[in-house]
């Protein structure tokens, strides 16, 4: 199973190339509208309800997603403030994705009593 993290403090993140290739791919209706002055691009799914694509309802075992990850490679796919990485795991792993300042790593869930 691959799943995508992101490996830099900062935080999970897709660049504006790789949220309009998801979107376009996924068949997913939407709008871009870029804002000035400060540069930010918002993604509508639907403009009349402010319904914004968020990058982070994603599952990052999407197999859209890694596959984006993978042709755009991390440089191209990564947000601002994040560097992607797809990590493999065995299909089997009730897995999880743990974070320091927005820095991740993939973990096997464990039972844990208190």
């Amino acid at each position: 199973m691959k799943i995508v993290i992101n490996v830099d403090y900062g935080g999970f993140g897709l660049s504006d190339e790789a949220i309009r290739l998801y979107l376009t791919k996924s068949g997913k209706l939407w709008e871009e509208e870029s804002r000035e002055p400060s540069g930010l691009t918002y993604f509508w799914l639907n403009k009349a309800n402010e319904e914004l694509f968020w990058e982070n309802d994603l599952t990052r075992d999407d197999p859209l997603l890694v596959e984006i990850v993978e042709s755009l490679t991390s440089e191209k796919a990564s947000g601002r403030f994040a560097e992607l990485k797809i990590v493999e795991i065995p299909d089997d792993v009730d897995w999880y994705i743990e974070e320091y300042d927005g820095r991740e790593w993939v973990s096997e869930r464990h039972r844990t009593w208190r």
